[in-house]
C-alpha cells in the first residue's frame, strides 16, 4: 500500500505541540475513534514508549503494538506498529514545522512496510478507511492541543 499523508494546522507553538505529541498517552484521546483498550508501558515520553491497543476496523478487531522509536524535539516523532503476529508492520512519522504566528503544521505519514498476503486484495478499501481515520485524528489532535492551553488573560 502506498504511504498515507495527512496534515493539520495547530494554533500553538511547535515546541508545545511536540511536547504534547511526545507523551504517548496523549495519542489515545485523539485516536479513540478507531483505537481502543490502550495499555501503556515503558517511559511516558521519547523512545521506548509502548502502546498496545485494539484496532476497531469494519468487520474486525485486532490487537496491535506501537512503539516510539525516534523523538527529536521539536520536529520529529517516529512510531513503529506491529500486528498480525508480526506479519503487518508499519511506520508512522510526525513532522512538525513552524507555520508562522505561533502556529505549527503537523504532517503525519503512515507507511505500510509489510502486510499479510490475505490483506492485499482489500488494500484499496483499507487505505480509504485509514485516510478517513487519520484525517479525523489530526483534526482531533489540533482541538486537543489548542484546548489544553489556557487562553491568555485579558489586561
Amino acid at each position: 500500500m502506498k504511504p498515507i499523508t495527512v496534515s493539520v494546522l495547530v494554533e500553538r507553538p511547535r515546541q508545545e505541540v511536540f511536547d504534547h505529541l511526545d507523551v504517548l498517552a496523549n495519542h489515545l484521546p485523539f485516536n479513540d475513534h478507531y483505537m481502543t483498550d490502550g495499555e501503556l508501558s515503558g517511559p511516558p515520553t521519547g523512545p521506548g514508549g509502548h502502546l498496545r491497543f485494539r484496532l476497531r476496523a469494519p468487520g474486525r478487531s485486532e490487537w496491535l503494538d506501537l512503539d516510539t522509536v525516534t523523538s527529536q524535539a521539536p520536529e520529529l516523532l517516529v512510531e513503529r506498529t506491529v500486528g498480525a503476529g508480526g506479519r503487518r508492520r508499519g511506520r508512522g512519522t510526525y513532522r512538525l514545522e513552524d507555520a508562522g504566528d505561533g502556529a505549527t503544521r503537523v504532517t503525519f505519514e503512515l507507511v505500510t512496510e509489510a502486510a499479510p498476503a490475505y490483506e492485499r486484495p482489500l488494500a484499496p478499501l483499507a487505505r480509504r478507511w485509514m485516510v478517513r481515520q487519520l484525517e479525523r485524528a489530526m483534526q482531533r489532535l489540533a482541538a486537543q492541543v489548542e484546548a489544553a492551553v489556557p487562553a491568555p488573560h485579558a489586561a
